[in-house]
């Protein structure tokens, strides 16, 4: 099998196993709008991974991190709604990146950041995803009780002597930071739906967090692995392919749902 294949199939499985977890949390707690905020700051990170020179995965994370810590921040300051602020960070963060873009010079192929092209990621990239992908896990792992509960009983959360914001916070930097890795995989404009249609999928035939996260995560595997085989045997665009792919799943799950 040729090789960008399996670097393909590598950073496709590393994606879907921390995007079905965190892809729980997204559904729980009803944050998709805010997965696809970051997907928009996403082409911020890219401009000024362009206009600076440096390492375009790098300057991603960084300008996901950043809108994250900003919305915590505006959100404490500001009277006005979440998705309020979010559609503007969304908006502002899309167009400050295209002005950027337009005073460079390099010719970048914007259909592969918006749709995704699975099929290019060198070993740089796969090292960069992995590496993500484990940190994000170690995280995740060590705090998921935390973020159970103040995602179940935010009182209760508090009673409890956790700190909802802090724990909010840590939420929101681990969804930045998936979002970030997975630009690669199906890009800034379907990034959002790998995280929330496993979940969905799974979520009648869960009968614990925990069981739901983890068939989030197989869910999110097949879609990717369909969707690869459909790219490679009918040269369809990667990205796109394993979104429907995920939705397939999803119709088949609804038709036989408990």
């Amino acid at each position: 099998m040729a090789d960008f294949i399996l670097r393909a199939l590598a950073a496709g499985l590393l994606v879907a196993l921390i995007a079905g977890p965190l892809g729980c949390f997204v559904v729980w707690r009803r944050m998709a709008y805010f997965g696809d905020t970051l997907a928009h700051s996403a082409l911020l990170g890219i401009s000024f991974g362009i206009l600076i020179d440096i390492n375009l995965q790098l300057s991603i994370i960084l300008a996901c991190l950043a809108i994250a810590l900003l919305l915590v921040k505006m959100e404490s300051r500001h009277h006005l709604a979440t998705d309020t602020i979010l559609g503007i960070l969304a908006h502002s963060s899309l167009a400050f990146g295209l002005v950027i873009l337009s005073f460079t010079d390099v010719n970048i192929d914007l259909m592969a950041y918006l749709f995704g092209d699975l099929l290019t990621v060198t070993t740089q990239d796969l090292l960069w995803i992995a590496a993500g992908v484990v940190a994000a896990l170690i995280v995740l792992a060590f705090s998921w009780n935390k973020l159970l509960t103040i995602t179940l009983h935010q009182e209760l959360a508090q009673v409890e002597g956790l700190n909802v914001g802090r724990m909010r916070l840590l939420l929101m930097l681990l969804i930045a930071t998936v979002i970030a890795l997975s630009m690669k995989v199906v890009g800034m404009l379907l990034i959002t739906s790998l995280m929330i249609i496993p979940p969905a999928s799974v979520r009648n035939f869960s009968n614990s967090p925990e069981k739901m996260a983890l068939s989030a995560s197989l869910v999110g595997c097949l879609a990717v692995c369909g969707g690869l085989l459909a790219s490679f045997y009918f040269d369809t665009p990667s990205g796109p392919s394993i979104v429907l792919s995920a939705a397939v799943l999803f119709m088949l799950s609804s038709l036989f749902k408990k």
